[in-house]
């Protein structure tokens, strides 16, 4: 009976062990989420893309067409809300630039 509750115990341990680089890379990209500061209007890279927080504001840009958001670009990072071109930063999923890429 003690040989049975030690290999039970052993193949539990094993499975979590196993399971644990699972579950920090979940747990990671959740707190990566929270790391992240909103992409101010005033950063020098934004306003030199015509970064905005809404994609309506952008209506007048020649670049932009109806419908482009930041959630459907290419270069949106959907775990955190991250862009490619903003790595240190979180863009608004509503947001629009004028690198706007279309998803693949």
């Amino acid at each position: 009976m003690a040989n049975q509750n030690r290999r039970d115990f052993m193949r539990t341990s094993l499975l979590g062990l196993a399971a644990l680089p699972l579950g920090a890379g979940v747990l990671s990209q959740r707190v990566l989420a929270q790391d992240l500061p909103p992409l101010e209007l005033s950063n020098p890279q934004a306003k030199a893309l015509n970064y905005v927080k809404n994609a309506e504001e952008a209506s007048d840009h020649p670049q932009y067409s109806e419908g482009e958001t930041c959630a459907n670009c290419q270069l949106f990072q959907e775990a955190n809300n991250g862009c490619q071109l903003f790595p240190q930063n979180s863009v608004e999923p509503n947001g629009w630039c004028q690198s706007w890429v279309k998803q693949a």
